[in-house]
């Protein structure tokens, strides 16, 4: 079979961006001729399978002159933010998407177009190409930024609408895609997620020295959860001298770094930046951690989680809608806790007076996880990015 696959951000960097270039991979390991798209910046590295076809966008540049427009309003990288973007902008955006679309949609005559966002160039694909079959991952920050931001809105709705298929990484999120788009149900598919098992697996042994380490691996931003984290280390029953917190990711927003370089400084509990890292490096980062902590207000699956269960790690996780019922179905018996979300004034923005109490209950979650010690081993067998990739082909 021969596959587009087309993303408006970096192939990298984000778990969406990972998601992207690991299907990639994978068809690629199961005999498929591909071609991707991607919105980069000059000097971005960019690492596919050989073989496959790469069509960059290039960004802040004399016919797109802003950065990588992000699907999250704080990115890893220099971004723009969708409800930033003028008219202009917009025009601007679609014209190099689609003249990249329709140099590889010549080129290679692909079966499928297989879209990652279902947002506005996904939309732009699917009314470029009425007579192809067009694919659109939802990735849950496309939700978020339906909800909260009014950029060609109705017809954003309209593309998805048109697509032949939706894939969705959760049941969960059925209900959303169809009461933000007025999608029909007949044409989601859940697809579910997967990780490298090559990156992430069991290597070495962690440190006898006493010391409990607790590793985030994410943007660091409020809404990962971040600052609700650090809040809660002072609230810890386990002596602070027994633990540490590893932070691995690059910074969201430059502001929002500073404030948690502050929180850190003022813990009781020693604090390491780590700063983004390569994927060997974070496998190697979860293998020397006892506990991985995600208090995030809103995710889809994070391949994060998964990635760190396959590196004998135990786990601390908001209560995402769906993730517990996904778990249960792909990873039976992990050891993980979950952490009640508090009451949300918008869709990925709690109350502020409900992080108090998710602070104590974060707390105790993770004394629990201190004090229980290491469990059975994760059984991540049904989950991988080959299972993914042949559940999107499926007739």
């Amino acid at each position: 079979m021969r596959i587009l696959n087309i993303s408006a951000q970096k192939p990298s960097g984000t778990g969406s961006g990972t998601v992207f270039t690991e299907l990639v991979r994978s068809f690629a390991a199961q005999g498929h001729e591909q071609a991707a798209i991607a919105g980069i910046a000059k000097g971005d590295a960019v690492s596919l399978p050989e073989g496959v076809r790469f069509y960059p966008v290039y960004f802040e540049t004399p016919a797109l002159p802003f950065p990588v427009a992000g699907m999250s309003d704080e990115m890893p990288y220099p971004s723009t933010r969708y409800r930033d973007m003028t008219p202009a902008m917009v025009g601007q955006f679609r014209r190099a998407f689609l003249q990249a679309a329709k140099r590889a949609v010549t080129e290679l005559d692909p079966d499928v177009i297989l879209c990652h966002h279902l947002y506005l160039l996904t939309a732009a694909v699917r009314q470029a190409f009425p007579d192809r079959t067009v694919y659109g991952i939802c990735h849950n920050t496309d939700l978020r930024q339906m909800e909260k931001t009014d950029l060609e809105r109705e017809a954003i709705r309209a593309g998805v609408r048109a697509l032949d298929r939706i894939l969705l990484l959760k049941r969960s999120q059925a209900e959303r895609v169809q009461a933000v788009y007025g999608a029909d149900p007949a044409r989601m598919r859940v697809i579910g997620a997967g990780y490298n098992g090559q990156v992430f697996r069991p290597a070495g042994r962690r440190p006898a020295d006493g010391v409990t380490r607790l590793v985030f691996a994410g943007k660091i931003a409020e809404k990962k959860g971040v600052f609700s984290l650090l809040r809660s280390l002072p609230l810890l029953r386990t002596p602070p001298e027994r633990v540490r917190l590893l932070l691995a990711g690059g910074a969201g927003d430059r502001d929002e770094y500073a404030q948690a370089q502050a929180l850190a400084g003022r813990s009781p509990v020693p604090v390491e930046f780590l700063g983004p890292l390569p994927q060997p490096k974070l496998a190697e980062v979860y293998n020397s951690c006892d506990i991985f902590v995600l208090p995030s207000y809103s995710e889809g699956v994070p391949l994060t989680l998964l990635e760190a269960l396959a590196c004998g790690a135990r786990a601390v996780v908001s209560d995402l809608p769906g993730l517990r019922e996904w778990m249960d179905q792909f990873v039976p018996g992990a050891d993980v806790r979950y952490i009640p979300l508090p009451a949300m004034d918008r869709v990925d923005e709690p109350d502020p007076e409900q992080l108090p109490g998710f602070e104590r209950l974060l707390a105790r979650a993770l004394d629990e996880a201190i004090a229980a010690g290491p469990g059975a081993p994760a059984d991540l067998s049904s989950v991988s990015w080959d299972s993914v990739a042949r559940r999107i082909l499926e007739k």
